[in-house]
């Protein structure tokens, strides 16, 4: 054959919606997988009374749903990612499916287990149970998920506790939304696409083709203006002195050089309601020459003896240097 007689095969482009073929220029429809899912959900989060979302964080929430990916979310432990899910679901009125991912989790899990030792003692008992392979398929939350007759939402929190294989072994299941079952020889097609929310602390990388498949927003530890309104969400009635007081020393202790955790949002809320129930007075917040000093209650802050340490030594210099 000669070389100007090689035929050349087709090059198709895919969109979201259409896939163009260039060797013919026309457009040829989108694979049925994505045309199933074109308005699961066709509303938008606005945020709610208990839950103070930035702006950009409405946005990212709105554009998962706008694209039909998984919102990945990221931020300190304790800014709010799980509870990001919880609000979203509530305010929007779908129902939420929680898979919380621990060291062991395995991908498996999330879709079915085969319970083959629960069929071998029915079938040595003569229970007429082992006769439908069904009866012991046990629907992991995926399944769950895909199976439901209304769209929901689907929280896959901590994904980066997992082995680093877990997220290259959900990549197919989220992004078309079908997985097989080996066992009943069925295909799981999801009805509506979940609105999905994974969340991750960072602590290890997630690989480049997962988060392709994902929006991605990382939450901002709040400025104090941003915290103060959450924390008038959880304390509306807290004296504002003793606000101030407080968000002063708490966010004296996060700038402290060295820690080895800065204190977070939900130990803020949980000193706050500490220093409320011991009616702590507002001069136990405040030194007389605003030098740093140890806060009632600090251990609701500072969760180890490095950073307990540190800080002692540091209020132990300010008192030497006065």
């Amino acid at each position: 054959m000669k070389r100007s007689e090689v035929l050349l095969s087709p090059v198709i482009v895919q969109t979201r919606q259409y896939a163009f073929c260039a060797d013919n220029a026309k457009f040829i429809a989108a694979p049925a997988w994505e045309a199933r899912f074109s308005s699961s959900i066709d509303m938008k989060f606005q945020g709610s009374e208990t839950y103070v979302a930035t702006q950009d964080l409405m946005l990212a929430v709105n554009a998962s749903i706008t694209l039909q990916r998984p919102l990945l979310v990221k931020g300190e432990p304790g800014t709010g990612k799980t509870m990001l899910a919880e609000e979203v679901a509530q305010a929007l009125s779908l129902p939420l499916l929680q898979w919380h991912i621990k060291s062991t989790t395995k991908a498996q899990q999330g879709l079915y287990e085969y319970d083959a030792v629960s069929r071998l003692r029915d079938s040595q008992l003569g229970d007429d149970r082992v006769k439908d392979i069904h009866n012991y398929i046990v629907r992991g939350v995926l399944w769950q998920a895909f199976a439901a007759e209304q769209p929901l939402a689907l929280l896959i929190d901590e994904i980066d506790k997992a082995d680093i294989e877990f997220p290259n072994d959900l990549l197919r299941e989220l992004d078309r939304m079908e997985f097989h079952c080996y066992e009943t020889r069925e295909t799981i097609r999801a009805r509506h696409r979940p609105l999905v929310f994974i969340t991750s602390n960072n602590e290890k990388e997630l690989p480049d083709a997962f988060l392709r498949r994902c929006f991605f927003h990382y939450i901002k530890f709040p400025e104090p203006e941003t915290m103060q309104r959450i924390v008038g969400v959880h304390f509306p009635h807290l004296k504002r002195d003793l606000l101030s007081a407080a968000m002063k020393v708490f966010y004296d202790v996060r700038g402290l050089p060295g820690l080895k955790k800065k204190p977070s949002t939900s130990e803020l809320l949980d000193w706050l309601k500490l220093l409320v129930a011991e009616d702590i007075s507002l001069s136990a917040l405040q030194s007389a020459d605003s030098k740093i000093s140890v806060p009632p209650l600090v251990g609701a802050l500072l969760k180890n003896e490095q950073d307990v340490t540190l800080f002692e030594k540091l209020v132990f210099m300010n008192q030497r240097n006065r």
